[in-house]
């Protein structure tokens, strides 16, 4: 089986008290441009074995990192979702924080009610994504990677999304209904914006939804649906970094990465991942 970082961990650090699950998800459903997110997993492990062990001052895999077989994804989409919501549930009641590696963003849904149904307190989305995600049933399917964040402000979970630059009508009338705080990407890139402040009532609780295509296609083109005018690799991370301050990171995922056969682009998402375990340590 393949695991994160594989090449770096000590056998102390891959027992079952780690501090990080990584669970892959190849899920590929409900794409509508490009394809290949199903390929994301495998390609992030794959590269993970070339990072080094310091990332951003911090040492994340000191705390430990188990990585578990790749999800089952056949089915219906509510049978995998309710798969999904099964294994992060039991990571957190474990005391440890999900790191679920995707596929498609439509696994965001059962990652997230995983959590919640452990915490049983309220969680709110720091989303990094050139999509809203906010439609109803896009393409006739509830659980599209375009309808996420629709489902999951339909359960009452409190967004807040960065980089997005592509959005209809419908996602801007559900923005205004459900209260998402945003910054969206014309305002972050022209104005060289990385440090947010989250409102006050924002959850202390928070789960991280780190979709590759929230950044510009020229530092990460292998996902199905790159929009030109996108965020830059330190920009994003700086943006979720100053968005934890002061709260915990209680889970996060990494989705849509489509790898095209460019290792960099690959190595740019598994960075990303071991980023954020540096910010939740």
């Amino acid at each position: 089986m393949s695991v994160f970082l594989d090449s770096e961990l000590t056998e102390a650090e891959r027992g079952d008290d780690a501090r990080f699950r990584v669970i892959p998800v190849p899920l590929e459903r409900t794409v509508s441009y490009g394809s290949g997110t199903a390929g994301g997993p495998e390609a992030i492990i794959a590269a993970s074995n070339e990072l080094e062990r310091i990332c951003a001052g911090q040492e994340p895999c000191a705390a430990g990192i188990v990585t578990e077989a790749p999800l089952d994804c056949q089915g219906s989409l509510p049978e995998v979702m309710e798969r999904l919501a099964r294994q992060t549930e039991a990571a957190v009641r474990a005391g440890q924080i999900p790191v679920t590696l995707g596929g498609e963003h439509s696994l965001t849904y059962g990652a997230v009610m995983g959590v919640m149904r452990a915490l049983d307190r309220p969680v709110g989305i720091v989303q990094i994504d050139a999509h809203a995600d906010l439609r109803v049933a896009y393409e006739g399917e509830p659980h599209s990677h375009a309808s996420v964040m629709h489902l999951l402000s339909e359960k009452g979970v409190r967004l807040a999304q960065f980089g997005v630059r592509a959005l209809c009508r419908q996602e801007e009338e559900s923005r205004a209904r459900n209260g998402v705080f945003f910054r969206d990407a014309e305002e972050l890139v022209t104005d060289r914006i990385h440090r947010i402040t989250l409102p006050d009532d924002f959850p202390d609780l928070v789960y991280v939804s780190f979709d590759v295509d929230g950044l510009d296609p020229s530092q990460m083109p292998a996902t199905g649906t790159p929009v030109p005018g996108g965020l830059d690799y330190y920009q994003s991370l700086h943006l979720v970094e100053s968005a934890l301050q002061g709260r915990t990171c209680v889970g996060f995922d990494v989705v849509e990465l489509a790898p095209d056969g460019n290792a960099a682009w690959d190595f740019t998402a598994a960075q990303i991942v071991y980023r954020l375990m540096a910010a939740c340590v």
